[in-house]
Order: C-alpha cells, then structure tokens, then sequence
C-alpha cells in the first residue's frame, strides 16, 4: 500500500465515512488542512524537479464536479469517479497535461454520490450505456488504499444495468477476484514491451505481473481488454511491440484469449512533459522525436500522419498474426 509523505485535506472530508477511515488509516502522516484540492499555494509553487516527491504526497477532499464527457470508444460517457491523479510517473502521462506538475493522487470521498448518478443515468436510458470511471486515475492502484472498488463493482452489479470500465497499469487485482460482478465490469489492462516500461513507466507493475492479472481477472469471468498504449516509436520499436504481442500470445490462458479485445494508441507527447522531465528526470529517456513528430494542438505534440499510416499498418499485420480472431475496437 502506498504510503504517503503528506497529506493535505479539505475539512468537509471529515463529514464522511470513507474521509474518516483514511485521516484514521494514516494517523502517523502529517496533515495539512487546505480551502481547496485544485489550488494547493504550498504545491504549486514547488519547483519541477521536486515532481518525484511531490508524487508521495495524498490530497483527500470531495468531487464537486460530475460532469460527463461523451466517448464513442470503449464507453458511452467518461465519468469523474473516486479519484484523479496517481503514485506512478509514466513519463508521457497524459494527467500531466491537464494538472501540470500537479498530477499526484488525490481521493475524492462523496462516492455515494457519484456511482448513485450513474446508477440513475443508466436506469433512464433506453439503452445498455457504459461508463469509463478510470479515465483520471488508476482504479486498482487507487483500490490499495481505499477499498472502493469491491464496493463499487458489487453495488453496481445490483443494478443489474450497463457497464463499467476502468484501465490499469497494477496486478494487484486480488480483491476483486471473488465479486459478484455479474459481468457488469470490464477491466482494461494496459501494456507495453517491458523495456519500455522499466525505462518510461516508472512505479507501475511488471509485465508479467500485468499478464498475470489478465488471466485471473478471466478466470473470475470479467469482460477483459488490452490496451498496447501509448506505442511509442523508439529505435527498434517494431521489434519490441512484436516481441509484446508474441508473448501475450504465448501467455495468456486460453479463456483469456479466446475473449480479450484491444485498443492501440500512439502517444501524444508534450511540452510540458519535456520540461518536467527533463528536470526532473535528467537521466531519463528523451521521448520527444523532432523527426517523427509534430504539433498537434497547444503545446502538444503527436507521430507526423505518415509515420502514424506505417505504425498502425504493422501493429494490425502484428495483431492479425498473433491473434486473427480478437477484435481491435479502434486504433488512434
């Protein structure tokens, strides 16, 4: 379990159950009160290569907003759920680009609040609606603290109505093995070569691990997918991803495989990142490709048209070889 250097907390958390278990739960852990989780004076003025540690800190406090995102990938809507954030420092982490250096862990305690709103959108509509909560943080990450998702998964399971949908980095799926889920949620697991991930996702689980958990998580009947995300184009990438899909092929059980579906997505990457990084990670990989790469909106920066064209031809040729009958949802 992560155990955090600080903690930083909006006095109304007090007011709720899961507010006091965790002031409780990190007792020893220094606390500060603050007026507000997105606009922390003490946090923001910290200094780029103060990152890593800032990354060691929790902020506790209540989502005041549920506004929901339509998606027509995976899900129906993205939904703001339980937490935003994370402990680990992927190095292209998208959540930098919205929260800037500030892209720790918080957790938000109202979660009555927030699966009751989903649970009364997914009665309303005529159709079966899915529902990303997993978009602003890592859920299985996030659950090693708060033990939300059991509750959540078994409380949304009653509904007997829609789907959830998270994606995860962490094998760490233990807790969720034995629920009654009643197929109501797809787990979504991410992974990369693990090269890659030694060198770039820093904090989160080994392949292996990863591969593990796939195939418990069928074991226990979930709806499964994999995400190959972000593909990043290194020197000698295609033989890393093909090297990926050959042993995800090789080790995942055959229940596993015989449902598991995927998504493919090549990084965007962007200033921000290279000047956090760089500061904060002196020694560390330098993503940003000025050959390969190109603007793509403020400050961000995304593989030339051309070069995205050659990636996506030779991960569909990799995955129809590997696995001809799985179904790519989409690529982008």
């Amino acid at each position: 379990m992560f155990i955090p250097n600080q903690i930083l907390y909006e006095k109304e958390i007090e007011n709720y159950v899961l507010g006091k278990e965790l002031l409780n739960k990190f007792k020893d852990v220094p606390k500060t009160i603050i007026e507000n989780h997105n606009n922390i004076p003490m946090m923001r003025e910290k200094s780029n290569a103060e990152f890593p540690k800032m990354k060691q800190s929790l902020i506790i406090a209540t989502r005041k907003t549920h506004k929901y995102v339509e998606n027509h990938k995976v899900s129906d809507y993205l939904v703001p759920y339980t937490s935003s954030g994370c402990t680990a420092m992927c190095l292209y982490c998208y959540l930098v680009c919205n929260y800037n250096k500030c892209a720790y862990l918080r957790l938000f305690v109202n979660r009555e609040e927030m699966l009751n709103k989903i649970i009364k959108t997914a009665n309303q509509s005529e159709k079966e609606l899915t529902f990303e909560i997993g978009s602003n943080s890592d859920l299985i990450l996030e659950n090693t603290i708060t033990e939300n998702l059991p509750w959540t998964i078994e409380t949304f399971a009653k509904n007997n109505k829609g789907y959830l949908t998270f994606p995860t980095k962490f094998d760490m799926v233990e807790p969720l093995l034995h629920l009654n889920h009643n197929g109501r949620t797809i787990i979504r697991m991410s992974v990369n070569p693990e090269e890659i991930i030694r060198k770039i996702e820093f904090g989160t689980s080994p392949l292996d691990k990863r591969i593990a958990a796939i195939n418990q998580l069928a074991d226990s009947n979930y709806p499964i997918g994999i995400l190959i995300a972000p593909v990043i184009l290194v020197n000698h990438w295609e033989n890393l991803y093909e090297d990926l899909i050959a042993k995800l092929s090789q080790t995942l059980s055959e229940k596993a495989r015989s449902q598991v579906f995927f998504e493919v997505i090549l990084m965007t990457y962007s200033y921000i990142h290279r000047v956090i990084n760089q500061e904060a990670f002196p020694n560390a990989i330098d993503l940003y490709n000025k050959d390969l790469m190109t603007g793509r909106g403020k400050g961000k920066y995304a593989y030339k048209q051309e070069v995205r064209n050659i990636a996506e031809e030779k991960m569909r040729e990799m995955l129809q070889k590997h696995f001809p009958k799985n179904k790519i949802v989409y690529f982008s």
